[in-house]
């Protein structure tokens, strides 16, 4: 069984807040499948940095708006 991923991140949000934008049309914006996207929202797969920078151009926020990870260890 895969582990999830610690980064967390608000592209669900983001993309409502891009006037509904679909998984789909995010994906064709960033190069990367429909099911790239799915994946990464549910945390079961940590894009890139540079899909994660290709992936906040297109929300139209910064990085730190899209993806977060933990500051404490567990």
């Amino acid at each position: 069984m895969v582990k999830p991923t610690r980064v967390t991140n608000s592209i669900r949000s983001l993309r409502f807040a891009n006037g509904e934008m679909t998984q789909a049309e995010l994906a064709d914006r960033v190069g990367a499948t429909r099911q790239t996207i799915i994946a990464i929202e549910q945390g079961r797969y940590s894009p890139t940095l540079e899909m994660a920078f290709r992936i906040a151009r297109a929300l139209g926020v910064p990085l730190d708006a899209v993806f977060r990870y933990p500051d404490e260890e567990r």
